[in-house]
């Protein structure tokens, strides 16, 4: 083993804490006495550890150096990237935990499951949660399957329910395994506008299939290919085509769409056509494909989803994003059924503030604050004060542009949705913000919904009391929030509606306030 030049002298007098000792012990490497090497070529790296760190920290480092299963120095470590073994180092010696990125912290919590450290597995896969896109929702559900995380695969699921269309359109959907996509087309609940949309993925999904693999090969039959056009011969993406609901195509959008693809042979494609165009036909499925006739759930009612969700502990809140309560105008849908049709109404839960006071923003100004409802209701946005004017003289003719961002996260911090906010707006009024999708959200669950304005000015910052009722709903705020270290006095209302079956006659009572927009662009 190399030579370590010597401490400085007393050099531990200077550091207070055990971690800043065991970050010198580590930077140093001093008094080390094992070294791994780390990684493949050309980006191996060695690091020098001690035997007592380790194997105080990790069950697998015991056995490695005291145990029955002692390797010699050095020690190949082929799976695990330099610097996710760095930062693992980090955390047995300081219990530093620095996670920056999504691909960083699988890495570390791959290593962290080797080698048995729970608390930073743990640690990872929270980061994890909270950082899901549809970008990288496929990936993390293999990850989290890979390693056991049910709950990372249900929130993964959550995603790609939520966000079809964009998990569907994101280039690393075609880097994905076959099972994954099998899970995707399995869902009942799937966002998007109509199957041709899966069909038109595995299409893709097959052409970078052929472009990688750099062979000529067969259709997804078997047979011979005589076409120029690449396919798959691998059963598990025909498994996917089979689970296509093309009989809620019209006979139109299959002959222009899979119809004029050789993904399906032309007795298939006979088939699949007679079946759509007559459900009394005699000519029968082709075998293994799918017979349903029903589309996915995309725009649930409420009342389907108190029927589905009712009494129900765990209730999958992020897919229920999909419902639609606004047309494409702006206005309030009707819901349809048999007894005739409902309106949902948007109402405001206002938080009378308690006092009011100025804070300056100098760059940026964040806030949020915790909730629980005790009903079952859909959130669309949040209510906050724009900008005083210091010229009260003229205060409401002044008007700005106002730059915001919003969301509302989980309990396990996972964002739901969000919005970005960019527009003209009057000094003392107050600014409705509405998220990119609405979000149904669970009685007695806490949620979280926050803002962060980039705008330089006076805001009007208030307390309140910790709950609010409107139309009978009652929230209540700052649940599990820890005093200030949430700043919450720009929340001023929560934008939602209620199940028509909720719906209660009264308009109002005395903690809040319910009705349209133009009851609440006032400031008081």
């Amino acid at each position: 083993m190399a030579s370590v030049p010597p401490p400085p002298c007393d050099w531990q007098t200077a550091r207070k804490k055990v971690k800043e000792r065991g970050q010198y012990l580590l930077d140093s490497g001093i008094w080390s006495d094992c070294r791994f090497i780390v990684g493949t070529e050309p980006h191996q790296q060695v690091f020098e550890g001690h035997k007592l760190f380790l194997a105080m920290s990790s069950p697998v480092f015991e056995a490695m150096f005291y145990g029955g299963m002692a390797e010699k120095d050095p020690i190949a470590i082929l799976d695990v990237q330099p610097d996710a073994f760095r930062a693992l180092l980090e955390y047995i010696y300081t219990d530093r935990i620095n996670l920056s990125s999504f691909d960083q912290a699988c890495e570390l919590c791959y290593g962290a499951k080797k080698y048995m450290l729970p608390h930073l597995v743990e640690e990872c896969t929270k980061y994890l949660w909270s950082d899901l896109y549809p970008k990288n929702a496929c990936r993390a559900y293999e990850f989290a399957k890979l390693f056991e995380e049910p709950i990372l695969m249900e929130k993964c699921l959550n995603i790609i329910s939520n966000q079809t269309q964009e998990v569907l359109s994101e280039s690393s959907f075609d880097d994905c395994e076959l099972t994954t996509i099998l899970t995707v087309f399995d869902q009942d609940v799937l966002n998007i506008q109509s199957e041709l949309e899966l069909f038109t993925a595995v299409s893709r999904y097959s052409n970078r299939y052929t472009q990688t693999s750099g062979a000529k090969v067969p259709r997804l039959d078997g047979i011979a290919n005589v076409s120029h056009e690449p396919n798959v011969r691998d059963p598990k993406l025909r498994d996917a085509l089979m689970k296509i609901r093309f009989l809620t195509l019209t006979p139109q959008e299959f002959a222009e769409g899979p119809a004029a693809s050789n993904l399906l042979t032309e007795s298939e494609k006979f088939a699949i056509l007679m079946n759509i165009s007559s459900p009394t036909t005699t000519v029968p499925m082709p075998p293994g494909f799918s017979t349903c006739r029903v589309q996915r759930l995309h725009s649930r009612n409420p009342r389907q989803y108190e029927t589905l969700f009712a009494g129900s502990s765990s209730m999958d809140t992020s897919r229920t994003s999909m419902i639609k309560f606004y047309n494409q105008r702006g206005n309030v849908s009707d819901f349809t059924e048999e007894g005739g049709s409902e309106l949902a109404k948007k109402l405001y839960c206002t938080r009378v503030p308690l006092c009011l006071t100025d804070c300056m923003n100098t760059s940026v100004l964040d806030c949020a604050v915790t909730f629980t409802c005790d009903r079952n209701v859909c959130i669309f946005g949040i209510q906050v004060p724009a900008q005083d004017s210091i010229d009260d003289d003229r205060q409401h003719n002044i008007s700005y542009t106002e730059l915001l961002y919003a969301h509302l996260l989980d309990a396990d911090g996972s964002r739901l949705t969000y919005t970005h906010f960019t527009s003209r707006v009057s000094c003392r009024s107050l600014i409705d913000i509405s998220f990119n999708r609405p979000i149904y959200i669970q009685r007695n669950k806490v949620y979280k919904v926050g803002v962060v304005l980039h705008k330089t000015g006076l805001y009007p910052v208030g307390s309140y009391p910790n709950q609010s009722m409107c139309n009978g709903v009652v929230f209540t705020f700052g649940q599990g929030q820890t005093g200030d270290s949430v700043r919450d006095g720009l929340i001023r209302s929560i934008i939602f509606s209620m199940p028509v079956n909720q719906s209660t006659s009264s308009s109002h009572t005395s903690y809040g306030i319910s009705g349209g927009p133009s009851e609440h662009n006032k400031f008081p």
